[in-house]
């Protein structure tokens, strides 16, 4: 154990210096509290605040940590589910991540978290912070961290600040994660102007343990020791996430830009190891990660969450920098910290592994049977309240929301069917289609991911069976067997923005569709709704949508939310300024259970001769679509129609499909439509395809502008080999699931794949050439369209 230097004292403001200046001024509104807050606070006390508890309480009271405009709404995911949905949950929401039950005794816990504001203010530690951040979480669950994927929004991609954010973001993601030797298996990347001042950085951990591993965050056990171990405290992020995170920004309030926390990658690497041995060794009795409000966090939510109280020695916290006051030291956001409650009688072996790891390590408090939470300083009281008071009974707004007056001018502005057909000129000739294929495969958001993802190292540990490009990443838990699990993230802005009820919908019913397609069975999901001021009632309302869309249909499709975080004041200016609020985006991860990821499936097509059919109904859905993005820069009308039950019964297919080996490829349709996923599958491993839209457009009753782009929901492209279409179609009208066969994926010995001339041997170099081919409309060679899929995030950002 390493004892923190004694020869600085500091001058502290304490307890019964407050009872005695009841009329002392303080700054609690350069702290993010409101009058009425800063007041309750004196009710709660009896007294004002002290410096360090009001410190304390203003970051624990922050939106970010408290979740005060949201936790109303929020308790829908709890009420909404059902003792069904609750058959593989272990750990739900309310600890740091939700834990799931696999099988054969194996469990996972997954999360996403947010870290948007301070990526603005420093891309790279923002980014790298927001990821070590969310590993911690999984740690303190018992988990071993094994993958993590990230959900990236950014500006216009030709802002000139753009390049900064993304060129820092990127690299701190990859930095910490690669550091970590975590597999990066997934995520999104967007770019929109209404992120331009306020790009969102969201990420995901996953962790892997047994059941009988599963740790929790509480200190009981009076006389248990409080123990601090990891990196030092400094000032670094003081304040950080907790209150940066809680206002809109404006730059002319530089108490909104705090410092933003610093990571250490490899720190946290040998903590990771540290703790998993701490675990095995039974040390632990209870485990809090230090993150947003750092020390007033962990110490508020143990003791709130145990049987008793706590008291704490703040001088034996070790700093890096030993002028910092106690307020300070009780909000600073450093990295790489745990907070561990600890028997006695292990003390010594606790702190013998921290010491094996070269862990700075010490003992800060002890478990008490007061019900108070106190904190001396140089044996100054400093802190006396209740636990409970600071981390869980802060203010609870029902704030006020109201659809927004604009919100039926936005609807009406439809591209769709026949009121929108007129609206804009749509490509109608072979020409025109080709060309809008094109278009549509280099626009920035549906372009090949490939230079951010080629930084992230998506195979390190081993265990990855599929990571990006493919639908969902997958890794394997089991050696042995096998079992693994599929994870998905989706979220459009543009979706939301239009109907946030049914964009939130339709965001779990991507993820979902995406897990389906690799095989897996889903089972539960995490999400991170992020959101403009909830002080204005346009963005409250849309949060308070999203939040019941979200849950209305997790209970419909039978996925429990575990978990997540709700990001808010995402926007710049003032917070009365409905415009300059981010699109609505609640991003959404389902997690998904293989019995064995070698029978994962891919999403592209491995070779040629095998049949493509088309899962799913057509409709001519184009509003917030990504053709009315790229060709008109337009946003109006509806999303497209959510169906659960046609996604239900298509995830039982494609599941079926995979156990069974009767696909050899499966790609969802989302955006960009049937063009982009059969461009995306061919591109995969180089391998083309013929299509012919007529029986589509005949079955359907829709154009081959609208087969081609529409983005209706419930539909999936998938090959299957030749000597199981039988079974295959059988399998999708038993389970009502519309099939129509497409075509073929690209076989030399099919009928119009090339034309014989110079005798019955020779063919055309065509033959030869991957393409995606529809007939009578147009052929793509792959290497066109690779030039202008994989060549625009380059041409802007290398």
């Amino acid at each position: 154990m390493t004892t923190a230097p004694q020869h600085v004292q500091h001058q502290s403001d304490t307890v019964d210096h407050a009872a005695s200046t009841p009329d002392q001024e303080q700054p609690f509104a350069e702290l993010g509290l409101k009058p009425d807050e800063y007041q309750r606070i004196r009710d709660i006390l009896g007294r004002r605040p002290t410096a360090a508890e009001l410190a304390m309480y203003s970051v624990m009271w922050s939106e970010h940590c408290s979740y005060k405009s949201s936790k109303n709404h929020l308790r829908q995911f709890g009420e909404k589910t059902t003792d069904e949905m609750k058959k593989h949950l272990l750990v739900g929401i309310g600890e740091n991540a939700g834990v799931v039950d696999i099988g054969d005794g194996w469990a996972v816990t997954f999360k996403v978290e947010s870290h948007n504001h301070p990526s603005y203010v420093e891309p790279y530690q923002g980014a790298a912070t927001g990821v070590g951040g969310i590993v911690r979480d999984i740690i303190s669950m018992g988990a071993r961290p094994v993958a993590v994927m990230d959900q990236l929004r950014f500006g216009a991609v030709d802002h000139p600040d753009t390049a900064r954010v993304v060129h820092g973001v990127v690299s701190g993601v990859g930095g910490y994660g690669n550091s970590l030797g975590l597999p990066n298996i997934g995520g999104e990347l967007v770019f929109d102007p209404s992120y331009q001042g306020n790009p969102l950085v969201n990420a995901l951990c996953l962790g892997v343990l047994r059941h009988e591993d599963i740790h929790l965050a509480n200190a009981s056990g009076v006389g248990n020791k409080v123990v601090l171990f990891g990196a030092r405290t400094g000032g670094d992020g003081i304040g950080g996430a907790s209150i940066l995170a809680s206002e809109t920004f404006d730059d002319a309030k530089p108490s909104k830009r705090p410092s933003v926390q610093v990571g250490d990658p490899f720190m946290e690497k040998v903590l990771i190891e540290c703790c998993l041995e701490l675990y095995a060794a039974r040390v632990v009795e209870g485990i809090q990660d230090l993150g947003a409000a750092g020390i007033s966090c962990a110490t508020s939510e143990l003791a709130s969450n145990g049987d008793g109280g706590m008291h704490v020695d703040l001088e034996n916290v070790l700093l890096r920098d030993p002028s910092l006051t106690a307020g300070e030291i009780l909000m600073s956001e450093s990295q790489e910290r745990m907070m561990a409650v600890v028997t006695p009688e292990k003390l010594d072996a606790f702190l013998a592994i921290t010491s094996k790891w070269d862990v700075e390590t010490a003992v800060i408090g002890e478990v008490t049977g007061t019900g108070r939470l106190t904190i001396d300083h140089h044996g100054q009281r400093i802190v006396d309240v209740d636990p409970k008071t600071v981390a869980h009974e802060g203010p609870v707004y029902d704030r006020p929301y109201a659809r927004p007056a604009w919100q039926d001018a936005l609807n009406a502005d439809t591209v769709s069917g026949p009121e929108g057909a007129g609206r804009v000129a749509r490509p109608s000739t072979p020409d025109e289609l080709r060309a809008t294929v094109l278009q549509l495969l280099a626009s920035p958001n549906l372009a090949s991911k490939s230079w951010v993802t080629d930084q992230y190292d998506r195979f390190v540990q081993g265990n990855t069976a599929l990571a990006q490009p493919d639908d969902g990443g997958v890794v394997r838990v089991d050696e042995t067997t096998g079992l693994g699990v599929a994870l998905a993230t989706d979220a459009n802005g543009r979706y939301a923005k239009l109907d946030p009820y049914t964009g939130a919908q339709l965001a779990l019913a991507e993820a979902y569709r995406n897990v389906a397609t690799t095989g897996a069975r889903p089972l539960a999901v995490t999400d991170c709704l992020n959101f403009g001021s909830p002080e204005h009632p346009d963005s409250m309302w849309q949060l308070v949508e999203a939040i019941r869309g979200l849950a209305d249909a997790c209970q419909a499709l039978g996925v429990p939310v575990t978990g997540g975080n709700v990001s808010l004041y995402n926007g710049t200016g003032e917070p009365g300024h409905i415009d300059s609020a981010i699109h609505p985006t609640p991003v959404v991860g389902v997690l998904g259970v293989l019995d064995d990821v070698a029978s994962a499936t891919a999403s592209g097509w491995t070779q040629p001769g095998q049949g493509v059919y088309l899962l799913g109904t057509t409709r001519g859905e184009l509003d917030g679509s990504a053709w009315d993005d790229v060709a008109n820069t337009h946003l109006g009308g509806l999303p497209p129609a959510v169906d659960l039950e046609a996604e239900r019964r298509l995830a039982e297919v494609l599941i079926r499909a995979s156990r069974d080996d009767l696909v050899d490829a499966a790609h969802d349709l989302s955006e960009g439509g049937l063009a982009q996923a059969l461009v995306e599958a061919s591109l995969r491993f180089d391998v083309g395809v013929q299509v012919d839209l007529e029986p589509l457009c005949r079955r359907d009753g829709v154009t081959p502008f609208e087969a081609l782009f529409s983005e209706s929901t419930a539909r999936a492209i998938v090959a299957v080999p030749r000597s199981e279409e039988v079974r295959f179609t059988d399998l999708c009208t038993a389970r009502g699931v519309p099939v129509l066969r497409l075509g073929v994926t690209d076989d030399a010995c099919a009928p119009g794949a090339g034309v014989a001339t110079g005798g019955s041997d020779a063919v055309t170099e065509h033959e030869h050439t991957p393409s995606v081919e529809v007939a009578g409309l147009f052929t793509l060679p792959l290497a066109e369209a690779r030039a202008a899929h994989e060549g625009t995030l380059p041409r802007y950002f290398a």
